[in-house]
């Protein structure tokens, strides 16, 4: 697994998870750190072997982890908000990626190699999140003019748009993309994919500030109570949790998931989860049955993160840039990915 960190002080922060013995023990391995951007680091993704990261600066800025480098970037006229790739099922590397952005648009990329296909006009103000449906034909957003709006991502047009009532800070498919769900404040709302028909309405008590989906219909979530819950998005219940994962609240989570060839099927028990003091922490779920599981490792990296992304594809492809600006500078921890 690589893991992707962005921080307020504009680090970028790579690691790569390590089992020693027998996958009983495991360490994180940094990769390389360095300042990437002018202004804070806002949003961060990881497809296979490349990764990307958006800034207050305006700029998405491109890196290969195969050879731990910055290869490139990409510029907007807003700061970037929000990331998402779409890797078909059949490939390591991704064919799309999606960039939200401060001032209400969405920027369609191609990704192999990153050129700019088209941009949209999808929000009256800053879009707050966005995410790609799995079979990579739509996507959808949510923004600050409290709305959700669904791009087409075949035409590159908006084709749906309505008003919320609220405000939603983070929206995402669940992993077959049969669900979809919408967190807002300290309430996550679940809906059908095929009729946005309200399924569950989960309540975590304190504010969620992360979410992201798991295998078998489970969605983890931390924020400002500290810990890592797994709701069970069939029943509504919390299936399990870690209690007091960090001492501030949790910032990003990543569940690594099964990859084309199978290798992670052993592993999709890890998670990894950020906080804002700087910690990384992975952890094995399976622990949760003790009354406090023990991280399988963590790292500290003594910075205020901002988000969290990560990837258990191993991809031998290294990305290739089109129309962006190249700086392919060596980051300093040259271990490959």
């Amino acid at each position: 697994m690589s893991l992707i960190a962005g921080s307020y002080e504009r680090f970028i922060w790579g690691f790569k998870l390590r089992s020693l013995k027998n996958d009983k023990n495991y360490e994180l391995t940094p990769l390389f750190s360095f300042p990437s951007h002018l202004s804070p680091i806002k949003c961060t993704a990881v497809a296979g072997s490349v990764a990307v990261s958006g800034g207050a600066d305006d700029t998405i800025k491109i890196y290969d982890l195969s050879t731990c480098s910055e290869i490139g970037s990409l510029h907007h006229s807003a700061t970037i908000t929000s990331l998402s790739f779409f890797t078909p099922s059949s490939f390591s590397f991704p064919r799309n990626l999606i960039a939200a952005a401060e001032d209400g648009s969405v920027s369609i990329y191609d990704a192999d190699p990153f050129v700019h296909l088209k941009t949209v006009k999808v929000h009256r103000k800053g879009v707050n999140s966005i995410c790609i449906h799995p079979s990579g034909r739509l996507a959808l957003s949510v923004g600050r003019d409290e709305c959700m709006a669904m791009v087409n991502l075949v035409r590159g047009r908006r084709s749906f748009y309505c008003r919320l009532g609220k405000e939603a800070s983070l929206v995402n498919f669940s992993d077959s993309g049969e669900k979809f769900y919408m967190v807002m404040d300290d309430k996550i709302s679940v809906h059908e994919s095929e009729d946005a028909k309200t399924v569950l309405e989960l309540d975590s008590k304190k504010r969620v500030l992360c979410a992201t989906p798991g295998m078998h219909n489970i969605l983890f979530t931390g924020g400002e109570d500290r810990s890592i819950k797994a709701w069970d998005i069939t029943s509504g219940k919390i299936a399990y949790s870690i209690e007091d994962a960090h001492s501030t609240r949790v910032k990003g989570i990543v569940v690594l998931h099964k990859n084309n060839d199978g290798d992670a099927e052993d592993h999709q028990h890890i998670v990894a989860s950020a906080s804002s003091d700087g910690v990384i922490r992975v952890w094995d779920v399976r622990m949760t049955r003790k009354d406090k599981p023990n991280p399988l490792a963590d790292a500290n990296t003594k910075s205020r993160l901002t988000c969290l992304a990560g990837s258990s594809i191993k991809s031998m492809k290294r990305p290739q840039i089109g129309n962006t600006t190249s700086n392919a500078q060596q980051l300093n921890a040259g271990e490959e990915s």
